[in-house]
């Protein structure tokens, strides 16, 4: 059963193993409202999840730690279980879906743990962890649904009534509710006026769907970039935690996702991966009410694959309007693409690249067609561009 005691026990267990992680505001993320930044992607293995892990094998007897533990994972967690195995001496293996970044992969091999990747997502992991844990007698440390685990996670609920005292809200991530949980039992058991917000990729809503039909059920599929919060289903004792006591659950996109990866790594030098970067989407589009309130967003990761990261950014750029694409019917002949350029120049646009081609079947026989892509500040200043064009009597021919 989960107690204030036990999430103290677990920050004293957790004292000379994890980094106390900082908050830190950040003025322009939304305008309007006072955002602060729970840092846990500067946390030891790049996560929150090493609290829960270590805590958990802390408590485990030495019969239940000689037969190995075993452990699934979309990446943070095996990591977690992976270094809290390494520094008790305890053999670990851990499942992972074979779909995890390449860097959580090698990652929770260079602790010391031998990794089984396995093909799927999450929940298949988690069916062979079990699996191999009944065939070998390992001892399982499940990734959210234990409450030692839980506590682990709640001792950020701790550490945050102490660095911001008077906040007003938070907001975290949901996969299958570990970490809300803890954190949301911790605050509202010594703070219930704070309000805690949920959130989750709206490619796999399992919490919120749950909680929306008052019964916990496993999702057919889930897809998202946010690959550490892509749960098909809540756990028991998370579930009850999290219809208890987080106030609402909103999802995100995945297009918010990464304009919010974009928006930390511009504005606040911070490296988040897609469930890392939940918390501030929702902030940043609106999902939960944060105008006039000090607000504190969970960063819960920063394991970002690098081989990703461009395609985030681009995304990013895209949902916040600072690349467009346009097309323009033009009548060709001389000073069509100069007139075109300098409306765009002296509106502030940049030019990243052109393409120039004759118009096509059924077109005019001397059109043309002009592909244009634009770096710009936001979708104001697209539009902007978008009414001189027009105004100057070009025809763009992509709304």
């Amino acid at each position: 059963m989960l107690t204030l005691d036990k999430i103290y026990h677990a920050r004293f267990v957790l004292k000379q193993v994890i980094r106390e992680t900082d908050v830190i505001q950040a003025q322009k993320l939304v305008p309007g409202a006072d955002i602060f930044l729970k840092t846990e992607n500067l946390q030891i293995t790049g996560s929150f999840k090493v609290r829960g892990a270590y805590y958990k094998m802390s408590q485990l007897t030495d019969e239940e730690k000689s037969r190995g533990v075993i452990a699934c994972s979309a990446g943070n967690h095996a990591q977690g279980v992976a270094l809290a195995a390494a520094k008790n001496g305890i053999p670990s293996v851990i499942c992972l879906p074979d779909g995890a970044p390449i860097s959580k992969v090698e990652a929770t091999k260079s602790y010391g743990a031998k990794v089984c990747l396995v093909n799927g997502v999450y929940d298949d992991a988690y069916a062979e962890a079990l699996r191999q844990r009944d065939e070998k007698g390992y001892t399982f440390i499940h990734p959210f649904d234990d409450e030692n685990v839980i506590a682990g996670q709640g001792t950020i609920g701790l550490e945050l009534l102490e660095q911001l005292p008077d906040m007003d809200a938070v907001i975290v991530p949901i996969g299958g509710g570990g970490l809300i949980s803890g954190v949301a039992y911790a605050i509202k058991s010594l703070d219930p006026r704070i309000k805690v917000y949920g959130v989750q990729a709206a490619g796999a809503p399992s919490m919120y769907n749950a909680v929306k039909n008052g019964k916990a059920e496993a999702l057919d599929s889930v897809s998202t970039i946010a690959d550490g919060i892509a749960v098909k289903a809540p756990g028991e004792n998370t579930f009850k935690l999290v219809s208890e006591y987080v106030d609402q659950i909103v999802t995100v996109s995945d297009d918010e996702i990464a304009a919010a990866i974009l928006a930390l790594m511009e504005q606040q030098k911070l490296v988040t991966e897609g469930a890392g970067a939940a918390a501030v989407a929702a902030a940043m589009f609106g999902k939960v009410p944060v105008k006039g309130s000090k607000t504190v967003c969970l960063l819960s990761g920063g394991n970002i694959d690098v081989t990703i990261l461009s395609r985030v950014i681009k995304r990013g750029l895209l949902m916040s309007g600072r690349n467009y694409t346009m097309n323009i019917e033009l009548i060709d002949k001389p000073g069509q693409l100069r007139d075109v350029s300098r409306i765009i120049a002296e509106l502030g646009g940049n030019v990243i690249s052109i393409h120039h081609e004759r118009a096509n079947e059924g077109s005019a026989v001397n059109g043309c067609y002009l592909r244009i892509v634009l770096e710009t500040r936001n979708y104001e200043h697209i539009e902007e561009i978008r009414s001189g064009l027009k105004a100057a009597g070009f025809n763009i021919v992509n709304d």
